[in-house]
């Protein structure tokens, strides 16, 4: 059958044939049935007519409509006598049905011939009265009438609706949307007859009324508007007089405004080129109907119109184009006609959109607008001059103000630049910018521009030679001008920000474009602009207004700009010099000044000195700028900016003066300047600064910089020379071994080595601190000294004296030579071997003469006849032997003999130092040892520095005698026997400890932290019994010294950091070096202490087992397992381990945070940190890999313990220091496999029942379930193939855990953590092949997930979170829950009832959190990966099955809202949806679910979490949709003993369950069940006269109009609306009473038309105004106006109710909103045109009386016609579809 066929099948209504439609009648039909009521024909002929509707019972295909339709007629025409129709509800119904679209034209013919003798009986009158009747089949039927039966239809509505003329007011919307689909084709054949039809409708009630629902079908109904503009085209005239509109268009303006938008905004592109037509015809832009508008309403047709460019179609365009700019033909005409008429309304509509743009449409959708309009020169020119800036700065305010720029958006902004005339926006943004720069505050242009160059970088050729180098020269003299006039205009924001620019200009910009000037278009012009300063040539350029400005020299831009820079910056000097810099604002400026001066000079393809009219210097400025420099407040990013301009002047244009002596001036008061950022409190500043000294010498060509230095290290002050010697100390660290600094700075370094035997401590410890932290390498001072040493003049030959027979081997020299240099010589370098020690051994053995960078050198050692591929150190000892042998000739004895003596004590003193070794008794030892602490101890609190490193030498001297002693003793009397108990050993003093930790940690004592920790490292692996004790506390010393030196680094990272005096990357390795040595010396020397009671601790350990008092649970959280082991055995091993795990604390802190990333924009700083940062990280990660070669376990565990509890205090976001981590892990363990190895083996040592743990020492601070954790991160980075190596190891610790583990603990749940992440990565390689791991993968995870299920379903039994609502209605008494402050009370008595349930309750609860954690961990990633892991269905399913019966059924279980579970339970259901093998499993639970009776007790979040569950029950089984319609059994039960309400109460259930079916699917997701949904609901409105069902009717047809197409719902409209009509007509005849049963049904009907008119369907639209008034009388309503439609009817009937007294209530709108009052309408403005359309009822859940109903009932015609009109077809879904649920699932 088709469909038709399936739709006649539907069965009436209630008000069917038993009669009682009869009795629905309004008094006046009713009124003229009265002659009839008596008359026995007239039953007879009812009864007739009752017959034949009863046939319809049996109609089963097309044929038997038509036979039905032949009885029916030929019923009405035996009783011709009678005017009046009997069952007109039933008859207009069946007949409406007969229409269907999808039956055959015969039937629809014979259907018409009925309507046809129907209306002839009732006349013009009985059609008046019964218009819903009859209309509601005729109306919609015209569209889909075939060819042969349109002319029957066109006549009945000719014949017998016309006539009715002023009666076709209320439906006048409804027939012209009836005859529009006529007009859909010119050349139809009803084409004439239709239009001609309209036309005569129009007469018939009023042209204007016509014309105005004419609007409103346009705004309403998509696929009549281009019927209506095919209408319109013929009729609509052209409104371009003067005179007033109103009488053609209605006086609603905003209303044809309105529809005409919505025709240029439709789909469809003949709709809008049919709207363009019109617009050109009868609404040009200088038309009076656009005249007397609104602005907001022209610019809502503008906004429309300027759409249609969007399409890209050049039809559209060409009409918007002609209706913008004029119907002349001549360019000059159409730019005149858009600047008068059009263009300002153009402008701020776009505007408007850029800088306040609708959620409705893209951000880039106006500037897409405006790039095309720029496609015809005629409108975009005009609209660029007055838009661009706007549209540029939109788009910047745009993305400013969203932390992701938008890619729309940002291409838009591209294609905006490329598209628009460079002139054009330039000149725009430097007329802004000028003014900014005047005005001083407003800085919109200059972000604009600085937006333009930073974010969309400039392609365009055309800009960066031609306006980029105008815009630079005339913003140069601009600011030159304003600050000249006033000087203090330099401090201003607009200053500072144009400055700005300027740097970005001069990047972007081609620099062979400052050479010359472009050319002026206008003749006359060009021939005087060489007489133009950059500014007005600028201004004359752009055709802006140019300012008087005199004195300009002519010349090339770039000399003009630097001539006025140089000038510039001259006055910022002079001011910082007025203001002894105090200003930021100043510096700043001063600052970008000289930044951008040096970018200008040092462009490649500038070369100022070779032009003819080089710049010209301003007298003075040198001396000025050194003046600046002079300053104490000028700090070291000016200093840099200035020094390197005059350096590249210099070089440029040989500035600087040559005379040598003013230069070498010029050069000593820069470089003093230089020294003084040189300090240790400037330490970010080293690198430039040192950079800068180097690259002034290199300028000069001069060695200035040797004298400077020199000079300044003879100062007599004390604190002037510390600070000189800081200074060259870092210009000697910071130089690099290829400049030979010891021969370029020789005076200096001398000076320096002759400080190390001077007299006063205090010089001398100056020199001794630089050679600790400068030197870099002995072989820079060596080498010059050597260099002397080996002088050719320096002559001697070999001689043999014999002396008592014996010959002695010597050397006599020739000639005499400077004794005392070479002495003085000696002298230092016995200072420098005094002081180096066994560093200065190691360092002249290690370095190679050879290698030495001053060629020289390796000659005269050739010369000389030394070896030139020795070392130092044994060249050294060479020449001291030769001095050592020398001897002057005897002639020569008297006068070099004194000196010579000298030379060799020098010489044996140094041999000395080198070679020997001494000793001391050891009594005196003992007497000496406290003396030397104690003063130690003194200097360190007193500042007395200069004793510390000779006591700290001799220190180490006495303990080493002291301990060589002792045990040269102790074997002596092992050897003798003697019978003394025990070896005698070293006694530390007391106050050692806390002298060596004051003396590294005091800040004032940081100079001499080197000696100190030197001292530290040499004593303690010298004597490693004797000063065990010192080694924890003085790690845990530098462990804080360490964290406050990162902080301080950490601190000067941050971008206006004022801290400048930070820990240098000397310092951090020294600190490291130490801590490094420490840890590995105090683990080691506890490993042999520890040694000897391993034994006597192993028998002392414990049982590690515990009974545990939960059962089943015992341990489950347990995080201290190493508690196993006794305190006893940790105490010998504790203090060694503690610093380890200390020191690697701060070696992972200074690992995370110390990562360099270079900065956006450069500061001096930089240089310095990017060395301390790297350099540091490097030699603690050397400390890491040697810690953890060492103690490997040891080390990754502590790793383990930073990473759980250090990494949130971290400077970085917690990913980047996690991936940090685990980058460390990496690079420390040499494999994955290691890596999991050796936490598995920490795990295993954590558990007392794996029988493996057999380690001496357990971290008692990190547990197994943090190790788990970690091991889980770890392999969720590992890739497929390391995933494949760690698989043995792992699936190995997970078997252990299995089968060992006897009881459940949170370990079984970590390793199944575990389990999914690295099966996961398992299962994507080929190793799934593998017979062997499939196996091992599918039966540990299956063992391991049984046993988290079973704990999980255990636990619950006793866990309040699953059976909280059964317990709470069990004290309640009732289904309801409990209030909260009653249940909260006896909870705590409860709880305070027993005292010793405190530990169970504790522990019960976190194992109720072990179980949300795994059910959580189930439902996210068990079931989604299920598949992966378990290959075969039936272990699927036993998991499956597993899981339901312990983890949902108890949460199921005693729910008194079913739907309110768990939302993780909810999420398992979901999953196992996904899963096929699963289907069995969870269909039960669920299906018991949703037919709980108090299913829809619960909420609508919980039931929103249910859709997919419900969708995706019936999409899997095909019966269930079968099974519970047939639970909406429509007979009554044949048991006398059932409760009637209680079986309409089930009914009614089952019925919502249908509704909430049918709205968990998508849109048409059940159309196939839609015949047998339509059939059950029809039946039910037949059948079951209870109200509280056919309520739940009317709930189910808003889910369908939600869910389905409306096309699809065609066949079912007749019963809808004659239902809808049948129970508003009686509440019109008779209103139901207070409290009545029908007042639920009412209410469910008014919320689904509430629906429909919200919808607003094309179906609904031809019907609606039986219940609203959907014409223009909505709002203005005509004089003598009567309502028609019913809700109208009901508003006046139902107000006029009678309440009683003491029944009045207080008036309330049960939370509906509606206007105030029809009076005071305010119609929506532009800014609210985007509000969406919601149901007026949605928040209205239950009436008392029909009366709550009036507010409803009166405002919804016009609330109806607002929302249309300002909602632009917007509906709120989310609004409408939650008001569907709130009536579902009402909570309680």
């Amino acid at each position: 059958m088709v469909a038709g066929d399936a739709a006649v099948k539907e069965r009436d209504g209630k008000s069917g044939v038993d009669g009682r439609g009869s009795s629905t009648k309004a008094p006046e039909r009713l009124a003229s049935q009265q002659p009839y009521v008596s008359d026995p024909k007239y039953k007879k002929y009812t009864q007739q007519v009752e017959k034949c509707l009863n046939a319809f019972d049996n109609v089963h295909e097309w044929a038997d409509c038509i036979s039905f339709l032949k009885q029916l007629l030929k019923t009405f025409q035996s009783y011709l006598q009678f005017k009046e129709i009997p069952h007109k509800l039933i008859v207009a119904k069946r007949l409406a049905q007969c229409l269907n679209p999808a039956l055959p034209a015969g039937v629809h013919q014979r259907a018409l011939d009925v309507y046809t003798h129907i209306l002839s009986v009732l006349g013009t009158e009985g059609l008046k009265h019964d218009l819903p009747l009859w209309s509601s089949g005729l109306f919609p039927f015209f569209e889909y009438a075939s060819t042969s039966v349109k002319p029957t239809l066109l006549n009945i509505y000719d014949t017998y609706y016309l006539p009715l003329e002023r009666e076709l007011r209320p439906i006048m919307k409804s027939f012209i949307l009836a005859l529009l689909p006529g007009l859909e084709e010119e050349t139809g054949e009803f084409f004439d007859k239709v239009l001609g039809l309209l036309d005569r409708l129009a007469d018939t009630v009023s042209p204007v009324f016509f014309i105005q629902n004419l609007w409103l079908v346009m705004i309403t109904m998509p696929p009549a508007r281009g019927s209506a503009l095919n209408f319109l085209l013929r009729r609509l005239p052209a409104l371009h007089s003067e005179d007033d509109i109103t009488h053609v268009v209605g006086r609603d303006i905003g209303l044809m405004i309105r529809a005409f938008s919505a025709a240029l905004e439709d789909d469809n592109l003949l709709v809008r080129r049919g709207a363009l037509d019109i617009l050109l015809q009868s609404m040009r832009m200088d038309s009076a109907a656009l005249k007397s508008a609104q602005p907001e309403d022209c610019a809502i047709l503008m906004k429309a119109a300027t759409s249609v460019v969007l399409r890209r179609d050049l039809s559209l365009n060409r009409r918007l184009y002609t209706w913008l700019l004029g119907p002349d033909d001549k360019s000059e005409a159409q730019s005149a006609y858009l600047k008068q008429h059009g263009l300002q309304l153009l402008s701020s509509t776009l505007k408007n959109e850029m800088f306040t743009p609708s959620e409705a449409y893209a951000e880039s959708r106006p500037f897409k607008i405006f790039i095309s309009l720029l496609d015809k020169w005629e409108i975009g020119s005009p609209l660029t001059e007055d838009l661009v800036y706007d549209a540029l700065n939109a788009i910047h305010q745009h993305i400013e103000s969203k932390s992701v720029m938008s890619d729309d958006v940002a291409m838009s902004a591209s294609t905006l630049l490329e598209a628009v005339e460079p002139s054009i926006l330039w000149k725009q943004l430097l007329r802004s910018i000028l003014h900014s720069i005047d005005d001083g505050m407003q800085l919109e242009a200059i972000h604009l521009s600085l937006f333009l160059l930073r974010e969309l970088p400039v392609h365009d050729d055309e800009v960066r030679s031609v306006h980029l180098p105008i815009v630079f020269a005339a913003l140069v003299e601009k600011l030159l001008n304003h600050i000249q006039e006033n000087n203090s205009r330099a401090t201003s924001l607009a200053v500072r920000e144009t400055c700005v620019l300027q740097q970005e200009v001069l990047r972007n910009m081609m620099p062979e474009a400052l050479q010359q000037r472009p050319k002026l278009s206008d003749v006359a012009l060009q021939e005087s602009s060489t007489s133009f300063g950059p500014l007005v040539f600028a201004t004359t350029f752009y055709g802006l207004d140019p300012p008087t400005i005199s004195n300009y020299r002519p010349t090339t831009p770039i000399t003009t700009a630097i001539e006025q820079l140089l000038t510039l910056c001259q006055i910022c000097a002079r001011c910082m010099v007025q203001t002894r810099g105090s200003g930021a604002d100043l510096k700043a400026t001063f600052s970008q000044l000289l930044s951008t001066l040096t970018r200008l000079i040092e462009l490649p393809s500038v070369t100022p000195d070779a032009s003819p009219d080089a710049s010209q210097v301003p007298s003075g400025w040198l001396e000025d700028m050194l003046d600046c420099l002079d300053m104490e407040s000028v700090g070291f990013p000016l200093i840099d900016h200035c020094i390197t301009l005059i350096i590249a002047l210099h070089r440029s244009s040989r500035l600087l003066p040559s005379a040598p002596v003013n230069q070498k001036l010029v050069v000593a008061r820069m470089v003093k300047k230089l020294f003084r950022f040189l300090r240790h409190d400037c330490a970010i500043y080293h690198v430039r600064a040192v950079d800068l000294v180097w690259t002034l010498e290199s300028s000069t060509g001069h060695y200035y910089v040797e004298s400077i230095i020199a000079q300044s290290l003879n100062s007599a002050n004390l604190h002037r020379l510390e600070e000189a010697f800081e200074a060259f100390g870092v210009l000697w660290r910071l130089t690099e071994d290829d400049v030979s600094p010891g021969f370029r700075l020789k005076v200096p370094m001398m000076i320096v080595l002759d400080t190390l035997r001077h007299d006063q401590p205090n010089i001398r410890r100056v020199g001794e601190t630089w050679i600790r932290c400068n030197l870099r390498s002995y072989a820079r001072v060596l080498e010059p000294i050597l260099y002397d040493l080996i002088d050719p003049i320096l002559r001697r030959k070999p001689c043999r004296t014999k002396i008592k027979g014996k010959e002695v081997q010597g050397y006599m020299y020739e000639q005499a030579f400077d004794q005392r240099y070479v002495h003085h010589l000696l002298e230092v370098l016995l200072a420098i071997v005094q002081f180096g020690g066994q560093g200065f051994t190691k360092s002249a053995r290690s370095y190679l003469l050879n290698r030495s960078n001053y060629k020289s050198l390796v000659h005269r050692l050739e010369t000389a006849s030394i070896d030139s591929t020795a070392n130092f150190l044994d060249a050294l000892v060479e020449i001291l032997s030769r001095f050592l042998q020398s001897e002057p000739k005897e002639q020569n004895e008297s006068t070099m003999g004194p000196l010579n003596i000298k030379i060799q004590s020098a010489s044996v003193d140094l041999l000395h130092a080198i070679v020997a070794r001494g000793e001391i008794d050891y009594l005196l030892l003992e007497v000496l040892e406290p003396v030397v602490i104690g003063k130690l101890y003194f200097t360190v609190h007193f500042r007395r520095l200069d004793l510390q490193n000779k006591l700290l030498r001799i220190l180490h001297s006495l303990i080493s005698a002291s301990t060589t002693h002792l045990a040269q003793s102790n074997v002596l009397r092992s050897e003798s026997g003697s019978s003394e108990t025990g070896p005698r050993t070293y006694n530390m003093n007391p106050l050692l400890t806390q002298t060596l930790i004051d003396g590294i940690s005091l800040p004032h004592n940081r100079v001499m932290l080197q000696h100190w920790l030197d001292f530290v490292l040499m004593a303690v692996q010298q004597f490693r019994p004797a000063l065990q004790g010192i080694v924890s506390p003085i790690v845990d010393c530098l462990c804080r010294q360490l964290r406050a030196f990162l902080a301080d680094v950490l601190l000067a990272s941050q971008p206006d950091s004022t801290v400048f005096g930070v820990a240098t990357d000397a310092e951090f390795i020294m600190l490291l070096n130490a801590i490094e040595r420490l840890l590995i010396l105090g683990l080691t020397s506890q490993a042999e202490l520890s040694q000897q009671d391993d034994d006597s601790l192993l028998q002392e350990k414990p049982a590690t087992e515990s009974g545990g008092i939960l059962g089943l649970v015992s341990n489950v959280f347990t995080v201290d397992n190493a508690s196993s082991q006794t305190d006893d055995q940790l105490v010998p091993r504790s203090p060694g381990y503690r610093s380890l795990h200390e020191g690697i604390r701060v070696l992972f802190a200074i690992w995370i945070n110390l990562v360099w990333t270079v900065p956006s924009s450069r500061r001096s700083e930089d240089d310095s940190l990017s060395i301390i940062y790297g350099r540091t990280q490097a030699r603690c990660l050397r400390a890491l890999e040697h810690l953890s070669r060492a103690h490997p376990n040891e080390v990754l565990e502590s790793l383990v313990i930073c990473w759980d509890r250090d990494l949130t205090s971290y400077r970085r976001n917690h990913e980047q220091a996690e991936d940090a981590t685990f980058k460390l892990v990496d690079t420390l363990i040499a494999n994955a496999h290691s890596a999991v190895h050796m936490v598995c083996e920490s795990v295993v040592a954590r558990t007392p029942a794996l029988s493996g743990g057999n380690r001496k020492y357990i971290n008692s601070n990190l547990s197994d379930s943090t190790l788990l954790k970690f091991l889980e991160q770890y392999l969720s980075r590992l890739e497929g193939p390391l995933a494949l190596q760690v698989w043995g190891r792992f699936i190995q610790l997970a078997k252990d855990v299995n089968s060992n583990v006897r009881e459940f603990r949170a370990q079984t749940y970590l390793v199944l953590r575990c389990l999914c992440v690295l099966g996961d990565k398992v299962t994507q390689t080929t190793a799934m092949e593998d017979r062997r791991v499939r196996k091992d993968l599918q039966e540990v995870f299956g063992k391991l997930l049984d046993a988290c299920v079973t704990f999980t379903g255990r636990s619950s039994e006793s866990a309040s979170w699953i059976r909280r609502a059964t317990k709470e209605s069990i004290v309640n008494g009732r289904s309801s829950p409990v209030p909260r402050g009653v249940s909260d009370q006896k909870v705590e008595d409860k709880a305070g009832s027993s005292t010793t349930s405190l530990p169970d309750n504790a522990k019960s609860t976190l194992g109720n959190e072990l179980s949300l954690q795994i059910t959580n961990f189930i439902a996210t990633t068990v079931l989604p990966n299920l598949r992966k892991f378990l290959l075969d269905n039936d272990k699927v399913a036993s998991i499956c099955s597993n899981i339901v019966y312990y983890v949902v059924n108890p949460a199921v279980k005693g729910k008194s809202r079913p739907l309110d579970l768990d939302p993780m339970v909810v999420e398992i259901i979901k999953e196992m949806t996904k899963i096929s093998a699963a289907l069995r499993v969870w269909r039960a639970p669920v299906i018991d679910i949703l037919y709980d009776n108090r299913v829809f007790n619960s909420n609508t979040a919980a039931a929103t979490r249910w859709k997919p569950v419900v969708k995706a029950l019936f999409d899997s089984d095909k019966t269930s949709f079968g099974d519970l319609l047939s639970r909406i059994a429509s007979a009554p039960s044949a048991n006398i003993f059932t409760n009637r309400e209680n079986e309409m109460l089930l009914r009614s259930l089952n019925l919502r369950r249908l509704s909430f079916v049918l709205f968990t699917g998508e849109k048409n997701h059940f159309l196939t069940q839609l015949p047998s949904v339509q059939e059950k609901l029809v039946d039910i409105l037949r059948n079951v006269p209870s109200a509280v069902v056919q309520s739940e009717v009317y709930l189910c047809i808003r889910v369908l109009l939600c869910r389905l197409s409306p096309h699809n719902l065609t066949s079912f409209w007749p019963v809808i609306l004659t239902e809808l009509y049948r129970i508003f007509e009686q509440i019109i005849v008779t209103a139901p009473a207070d409290e009545s049963e029908e007042l639920p049904l009412i209410l469910s009907a008014s919320k689904c038309l509430d629906l429909l008119l919200t919808l607003q369907t094309e179906e609904f639209q031809i019907h609606q105004w039986i219940f609203v008034t959907d014409t223009v009388d909505a709002v203005y309503r005509p004089d003598n106006w009567t309502p028609y439609a019913m809700f109208d009817q009901l508003a006046e009937s139902v107000t006029s109710l009678p309440v009683a007294e003491e029944k009045e209530r207080s008036k309330r709108n049960s939370g509906v909103t509606f206007p105030t009052s029809s009076t005071s309408l305010s119609f929506p403005s532009p800014g609210q045109s985007n509000e969406m359309r919601r149901p007026m009822l949605n928040s209205l859940r239950q009436i008392d009386s029909i009366r709550d109903l009036t507010p409803f009932f009166s405002h919804v015609s016009i609330s109806s016609y607002e929302s249309v009109y300002a909602s632009a077809g917007n509906i709120d879904w989310e609004a409408v579809e939650q008001g569907i649920l709130d009536d579902m699932f009402d909570g309680r």
